[in-house]
């Protein structure tokens, strides 16, 4: 079982347009609503393709609902903590060649009370699983040391603890020593202070980070692949896709195919890559189950070139 806490879940609405043009009036050639945030991603991508998976998320307001009423229709096994405040609504705007333009709302703020019940609620809900996977930013009112708690929190089970988050959140964090922290290239530079453009640079980072406190980085470097630091050892895999169409999702379907494929080693990367390149190619932001690689290329590499400079998508 892998239990995922999204602490700012939302409504994803996403509309595909011919071109994304500044002060136009637009019509959408298609349109879609999905329950969204990453841990909810990640729990929804587990479950579709029969992995146990459960979602933790404040609910509230309207949207609060709508959220609700889409988990129970994918039939997700999830506990919802009530709040005030409604949850946000988010807009992916998507172009043919894959280019999205991605407008989020804030969300709501949560009171003292009702973190500490959702983080009381993660951990009861964590009891005997495998995996407690804290996701996403943290909604207003929240201290940036709630992940660090929550890792703490989870280190006294069963359940191994990794973090997908960034900025002062992820940072607080390492102090906590997750078993896995899932960044991006970005967000891998925000929190090792230091530049990456290089896959040497990359691999510094992440260093930089184990020795902060995560036992493990799977850091997602989007047309460059991803990087697997374990202990001493590194890996760089990539997948090679020809049309992607959507890049929302793709770290949430990445961590999900890690974490499926045994959240350790080679053999969990190259999962991880053919779920990701899945999920890119695909008009919307879950993983479905009918979802595939097709005939994409995943190469694994255990000898980084460090001089390559990363490419920008």
């Amino acid at each position: 079982m892998i239990v995922t806490v999204t602490p700012n879940p939302a409504v994803d609405r996403t509309l595909a347009v011919e071109r994304l043009t500044h002060g136009a009036v637009l019509r959408a050639r298609t349109s879609a609503s999905e329950p969204s945030g990453k841990g909810v991603n990640v729990a929804l991508a587990l479950r579709a393709h029969g992995h146990a998976s459960r979602a933790v998320l404040p609910v509230g307001g309207v949207e609060g609902t709508r959220l609700e009423s889409m988990l129970r229709a994918t039939e997700l096994d999830f506990v919802a903590v009530p709040i005030h405040g409604e949850v946000r609504s988010n807009v992916n705007i998507v172009e043919p060649d894959g280019t999205v333009t991605k407008v989020n709302e804030l969300g709501p703020e949560l009171s003292a009370g009702e973190l500490r019940a959702l983080l009381e609620a993660s951990v009861r809900a964590a009891a005997g699983a495998d995996w407690l996977v804290a996701c996403g930013s943290l909604p207003a009112g929240a201290p940036a040391t709630f992940y660090a708690d929550l890792v703490a929190a989870g280190s006294g089970g069963s359940a191994r603890v990794a973090v997908d988050s960034s900025g002062p959140p992820l940072i607080a964090a390492l102090g906590a020593r997750p078993d896995l922290i899932k960044p991006n290239a970005h967000e891998l530079a925000e929190a090792a202070g230091r530049a990456v453009d290089t896959l040497g640079d990359a691999l510094a980072a992440a260093r930089r980070l184990q020795e902060l406190g995560a036992k493990a980085v799977l850091a997602s470097l989007g047309p460059d692949g991803a990087i697997l630091v374990e202990g001493d050892g590194v890996v760089h895999g990539e997948a090679f896709v020809p049309d992607p169409r959507n890049t929302v999702g793709a770290g949430d379907a990445l961590l999900a195919g890690f974490l499926a494929g045994g959240a350790t080693g080679p053999e969990a990367l190259r999962e991880a890559l053919v779920w990701s390149a899945a999920a890119v190619r695909q008009p919307g932001t879950l993983l479905r189950a009918d979802a595939s690689a097709g005939a994409v290329e995943v190469r694994l590499h255990d000898r980084l070139e460090s001089g390559r400079r990363l490419r920008r998508s």
